[in-house]
């Protein structure tokens, strides 16, 4: 194969991987943009927000806690990041004070068996006031547990996002790269010799 044989095929394809990985990047784009966009539209109307720096809410959190809600402290939520942080370190320490750490599930169990043994004694008080008790404590692990829920697919929505859009960095830079390339390819294209061989 003659060197202006190789180079057009090697530019020409070096056009064709360009055109790939551009399109591909502004796909991935699209779909960072999306993700984002989705998360902040979702929480946003939520109206949920950070608790002050200075707040009582803030400074009863273990200081583990505090030190991860700093950066957000008074903050309204928007994104992935956001919902993670509120979820593991602002609900779940709540939700760890409702029961002594005990689960929906856990506490479920025990608000069914309570209330059969109530069914079978109607007018024992003390039954009343436990029935009563994981009754609450059961409807609030079911709604915190169903939020922490939510914020986590907002939050894996919103790194998907993040991974979508590093990608499209990637792609775009493969692609400029392979344009370069395929363009010299074809300046050389011009200048190499017909009948030299390769």
């Amino acid at each position: 194969m003659n060197r202006k044989s190789f180079d057009k095929i090697a530019s020409t394809m070096g056009l064709i991987l360009a055109a790939v990985l551009i399109s591909a990047g502004i796909l991935l784009q699209w779909g960072g943009n999306f993700a984002a966009g989705q998360v902040k539209d979702n929480l946003g109307p939520q109206k949920v927000m950070f608790p002050a720096s200075d707040s009582g809410g803030f400074k009863a959190l273990p200081a583990a806690d505090q030190k991860a809600m700093a950066k957000y402290a008074g903050q309204h939520m928007i994104t992935g990041d956001q919902a993670n942080v509120f979820s593991n370190h602002y609900i779940a320490v709540h939700m760890n004070g409702v029961a002594g750490g005990k689960v929906y599930e856990e506490i479920s169990g025990e608000f069914i068996a309570a209330n059969a043994q109530l069914a079978a004694n109607p007018s024992d008080a003390t039954l009343q006031a436990q029935v009563a008790k994981l009754g609450g404590q059961r409807t609030t692990l079911f709604m915190g547990s169903t939020l922490r829920g939510l914020l986590g697919f907002s939050y894996a929505f919103g790194v998907l996002g993040n991974i979508a859009m590093m990608a499209s960095y990637v792609m775009f830079a493969g692609g400029i790269l392979f344009l370069i390339l395929a363009l010299l390819g074809f300046a050389h294209l011009r200048r190499a010799e017909t009948d030299s061989a390769i």
